[in-house]
């Protein structure tokens, strides 16, 4: 069973919803071969967890892009999800990141960019907004709730095993069915502790915090990281760039090395490689009749 999964709830006499995710494998993956600091890999996991939970309530079909950028130490954060919660993400950082704490030291003054590429749009849609907040998640909060203009909360954490987000919303009917719900539910799920949130599961988080709820489980899904190579694509793209383009490279390098930052792939290209792709496919046969 998948240890990378979001469970939505339903917190059904006060209008509230919810969802917890969980990234363990996926996030794992979204790691292997990079070497983040501690503050940077924690940021990218929150942000990772974010972004499934908004990808997953999306009610349009599509891909969301989420790219925190700025003049700090780290001057990108992107992360890429698919309406199948197909997950991958990366982090462009300096040296000096590894001492830092907060959005305000790691990526200072910035914007957050949300990109939808919707099937049938001419033209993705983008919402460009400035970062608020000293966290991802306050920075996400932030968004939301001016975006959908209904309160939100937002708690993350990362670590090098997991990445994890709960998330909550107040629906328009919650102050009819209960004034003091949002305050109410909101207070308990600021007692969830970091290692509660990467360790315990997702009916258990809610045991622990709306025990006095009557919450109903909606649906499971799982997220993933399912990007495979893919060479042809790469192979077409330095085919665009001409021979002499491509020779002056190898030339300079040695080698022509590709690095798929998002995906986490490398592709490199020696002499003979090159020369492959532009060699003439070979004739057809010629039948005698």
């Amino acid at each position: 069973m998948s240890t990378s999964t979001i469970q939505r709830f339903l917190l059904e006499d006060l209008d509230i919803r919810g969802a917890i995710v969980r990234l363990d494998e996926v996030w794992q993956a979204l790691l292997v071969n990079r070497d983040y600091a501690p503050p940077v890999r924690d940021m990218l996991g929150a942000m990772s967890a974010v972004a499934s939970i908004i990808g997953g309530n999306l009610k349009q079909s599509g891909r969301l892009t989420i790219q925190l950028q700025g003049h700090g130490p780290v001057s990108l954060l992107v992360v890429d999800v698919t309406e199948g919660l197909n997950l991958r993400g990366y982090a462009k950082a300096s040296d000096e990141a590894a001492g830092k704490t907060g959005i305000a030291d790691l990526v200072g003054d910035g914007h957050l960019l949300l990109t939808l590429d919707m099937p049938g749009l001419s033209h993705p849609y983008q919402s460009y907004v400035p970062i608020e907040g000293s966290s991802v998640a306050e920075v996400f909060e932030h968004y939301l709730t001016q975006s959908e203009q209904q309160p939100a909360a937002l708690h993350t954490a990362a670590s090098s095993r997991s990445a994890a987000c709960l998330f909550l919303q107040k629906l328009p009917d919650a102050d009819r069915k209960d004034p003091d719900g949002w305050d109410r539910i909101t207070r308990l799920a600021a007692t969830i502790r970091d290692d509660e949130l990467l360790g315990l599961s997702a009916e258990d988080i809610l045991i622990r915090l709306f025990h006095q709820e009557t919450v109903r489980l909606l649906d499971t899904r799982e997220v993933t990281h399912e990007w495979p190579q893919n060479w042809e694509k790469v192979r077409e793209m330095l085919r665009s760039l001409g021979r002499t383009e491509l020779d002056a490279m190898l030339a300079e390098h040695g080698e022509i090395l590709i690095h798929d930052d998002l995906s986490n792939h490398e592709y490199r290209f020696d002499a003979d490689d090159v020369a492959a792709l532009f060699a003439e496919p070979p004739a057809e046969p010629r039948t005698l009749h």
